[in-house]
């Protein structure tokens, strides 16, 4: 299993598309920060204009956690559409080059690469948003320094101190990592069912974005169906910048995106299973 582990992953970074998310990224965040650093001090002054009437706020407010935290709530809605890139061909892409054949003629069951194929795409994952953990809580700290975290969340802002923020991003990070691992799961899925790499990619974004769409109707007829999206539960990370966390909301969240997550591995199981292998 780990040499078929090892094979899967040399196959998947071998690939030119496995990096595009990793350049994205590493030239996104370093445009975002340079815009923030021309404009972003005055976004902090807006938001805190209706506090500093009441309260005499000190230190150094406009950092690098806030900055951290801002790239987390504006990449988060493109970040899929990087993982699907790589999610979505690793099926597909095989039969699209013709090499099914090949790679089932190995003395492995069908079901052993399928699993090498799955862990490879949750590590890619993972590895995608540690990369913007590190790229944006790297350049933020160095760039603006460091202090206590301003978090805004729509009519509430909550100072979190320095002390607690190492903490608070990792649970953030972490339960991203959990948030994108469903992504991963449906792009992987679709590409089971098709034969071209492109066509995961486009389902999965097409999915995500009319789950979130009705996810944040504030529509009553809606309701009942929110809890059956995952999109409901993909901004999960953001509890961890709450006061306090909310720890069974988070046990919620988590436990239905990885109900979804083990659901869509099941169907992929069952669907390559008795996938008819002609080419």
């Amino acid at each position: 299993m780990l040499i078929l582990l090892y094979n899967e992953c040399f196959k998947t970074f071998a690939k030119w598309r496995t990096y595009i998310g990793f350049i994205a990224v590493a030239i996104l965040i370093p445009v975002v920060m340079v815009l923030m650093h021309l404009e972003g001090s005055r976004f902090v002054e807006r938001q805190m204009r209706a506090l500093s009437a009441d309260f005499f706020i000190t230190g150094n407010l406009f950092n690098g956690w806030l900055i951290a935290q801002i790239i987390m709530n504006g990449l988060w809605v493109h970040v899929p559409a990087l993982i699907s890139l790589v999610a979505g061909d690793q099926l597909s892409g095989e039969a699209t080059g013709g090499t099914f054949r090949l790679i089932l003629i190995r003395p492995v069951s069908r079901i052993t690469i399928l699993n090498a194929k799955y862990l490879v795409t949750l590590f890619y994952t993972k590895l995608l948003v540690l990369s913007i953990a590190l790229l944006s809580l790297g350049l933020g700290l160095w760039i603006f320094g460091s202090g206590d975290l301003v978090a805004f969340d729509r009519d509430m802002v909550t100072i979190i101190p320095e002390s607690q923020l190492w903490l608070r991003f990792l649970l953030a990070y972490a339960l991203a990592i959990v948030s994108m691992w469903t992504v991963a799961s449906l792009a992987f899925f679709i590409s089971s069912l098709v034969e071209n790499a492109i066509g995961p990619i486009i389902t999965t974004m097409t999915i995500i974005i009319i789950f979130f769409i009705i996810s944040n109707l504030p529509i009553d007829a809606v309701e009942p169906f929110k809890p059956w999206l995952f999109t409901t539960y993909m901004n999960v990370w953001q509890q961890a910048f709450k006061d306090p966390i909310d720890w069974i909301e988070i046990a919620r969240s988590c436990g239905a995106l990885c109900a979804y997550s083990v659901c869509l591995w099941s169907a992929t199981v069952l669907v390559f299973r008795n996938k008819d292998i002609v080419t």
